[in-house]
């Protein structure tokens, strides 16, 4: 082990998430990875690690690490205060962090996730080809708790020469483009003109298993449960209540309950915070 990360405070959910695990649908297991893999990569380009190394998916509260080797640091995603021991610094740039030193990570100003990297990445045993905490099936390593210790691999390249890099403020409304199918016959004409006519808010039970909506119910045509069928990332399915549901990175792979469309990007319900409006756009009836 070339080095380790103390966690010091774990906060409301800090999780181990590379680009996950494709390819495993057809057993039941799910992608997963990080929400937002677009912020991964660059968290990951920033401190000179491969796109696919492991880093921390942090939710809302922010954490607190010691490290115990000096490392080059970055994190990407909401706007938090970030600390290396009393030295404030900055997200969406590479950080140095000494030997022994806390990296603290505030709470999200705006936002709820962030994603950190460290040069070598976080060498925790892969399952199925990915080192992703998977919430749903419990599949890679559990969410971190105080006190736990994440080895840390080889740093393989230098920190990416830039000073600062910008991403996409988190949004008060999102639109989201959706396709119709594969069950759209199974509602009526009046949940479409609702699907595309109404806002709809996060709820607060949203995780990363998916994004609970509230707002106009979606009544069906066709009465009765469906067999247990493949759902995909991004798919909207409509519970018995008509409150629809949007499918995230730990969805499960099979459901009962009729999907009416699939959203084209989820990336956007990543820093979605409970209230956030959604509005639906796509092709109507």
């Amino acid at each position: 082990m070339t080095g380790a990360i103390e966690v010091l405070r774990a906060g409301a959910l800090t999780t181990v998430q590379d680009l996950g695990r494709p390819g495993f649908a057809h057993l039941g297991v799910p992608r997963s990875g990080a929400l937002d893999p677009t912020a991964m990569r660059l968290a990951n380009r920033l401190v000179g690690n491969p796109e696919t190394a492991a880093g921390l998916e942090v939710t809302l509260t922010g954490c607190a690490l010691r490290l115990s080797r000096a490392a080059t640091v970055a994190l990407t995603g909401a706007e938090v205060e970030v600390r290396v021991d009393q030295r404030p610094g900055d997200a969406g740039r590479p950080l140095s962090v000494p030997a022994g030193a806390v990296l603290r990570i505030g709470p999200a100003r705006r936002g709820v996730r962030s994603w950190l990297a460290i040069c070598g990445g976080i060498d925790v045993p892969p399952v199925l080809g990915s080192r992703s905490t998977d919430t749903l099936s419990g599949l890679g390593p559990r969410a971190l708790r105080d006190g736990d210790r994440l080895p840390l691999g080889v740093p393989v390249g230098p920190p990416a020469p830039v000073d600062l890099t910008v991403g996409p403020s988190p949004r008060d409304e999102l639109r989201l483009a959706v396709r119709l199918g594969p069950r759209d016959d199974w509602f009526t004409p009046a949940a479409f003109e609702r699907l595309f006519g109404s806002a709809y808010t996060i709820s607060p039970v949203s995780n990363r298993v998916g994004a609970r909506l509230v707002g106009a119910d979606l009544p069906r045509a066709v009465p009765g449960e469906l067999p247990s069928e493949g759902i995909v990332l991004g798919a909207v399915q409509v519970p018995a209540d008509g409150q629809p549901l949007i499918f995230l990175a730990d969805h499960p792979t099979t459901g009962g309950y009729p999907v009416i469309g699939v959203v084209a990007d989820v990336t956007p319900l990543a820093q979605a915070r409970p209230g956030t409006t959604v509005r639906f756009h796509g092709p109507q009836r």
